[in-house]
């Protein structure tokens, strides 16, 4: 397999300038659409979808997503929904770092690489982005590749998505959700797609 070269400081002031340009895009059209929904009366106007790029994450996404064969723009949606790139991030049930990983979660995904596990490894930008994407490969795998389905099981977990998959409120087939009935998990997989969009251009 081809290695990757390293990019030359030009070209990552070019692609720095693309993704600037990307986003300033993206943020517009959205105002322009909130605004036209305002005029037509809505109550409910969509939240501006403003994507952190952090280069120092870029292509270590790339290498942890091709690794567990993901696509890196979902990937990065992922982490900017669940931390919005703050390695710190600590969430109010003890999730941590990058892609807000549970302890427990991480002693599990831990024992799969055969790892010593200590809770402050989910600081770490590498392990944390191994673990979550491990277990984001691994939800995949369960969903046929079923973005909104796997985003579903990395916020409310699997067992919930199998069972709103075996009630037909929820899903037609049993594969694929046509409506998700938690408010919390619907606004999180609809902010990860609407980011998805966005990092799809960035990750070109």
């Amino acid at each position: 397999m081809a290695t990757k070269k390293k990019m030359t400081k030009k070209q990552r002031r070019a692609r720095a300038r693309r993704i600037k340009q990307i986003i300033v895009i993206v943020v517009v059209l959205i105002m322009l659409i909130a605004a036209a929904l305002v005029l037509r009366g809505c109550k409910q106007v969509p939240q501006i979808v403003r994507p952190v790029v952090v280069d120092e994450y870029h292509e270590l996404i790339e290498q942890v997503a091709e690794e567990f064969e993901l696509e890196p723009a979902y990937v990065a949606s992922v982490v900017m929904a669940e931390s919005s790139y703050r390695t710190d991030a600590v969430s109010n049930v003890g999730a941590r770092g990058l892609m807000q990983i549970m302890p427990t979660t991480g002693e599990w995904i831990a024992s799969k690489f055969e790892d010593e596990y200590d809770d402050e490894m989910l600081f770490d930008p590498e392990t944390n982005l191994k673990y979550g994407c491990w277990y984001l490969s691994f939800l995949m795998r369960r969903y046929d590749n079923d973005m909104t389905c796997a985003s579903s099981g990395y916020h409310a977990g699997q067992g919930t998505v199998d069972g709103w998959l075996a009630d037909p409120q929820y899903s037609e087939d049993g594969k694929t959700l046509t409506n998700i009935p938690g408010d919390a998990t619907r606004t999180y997989v609809e902010r990860i797609l609407a980011f998805y969009e966005v990092y799809k251009e960035i990750y070109a």
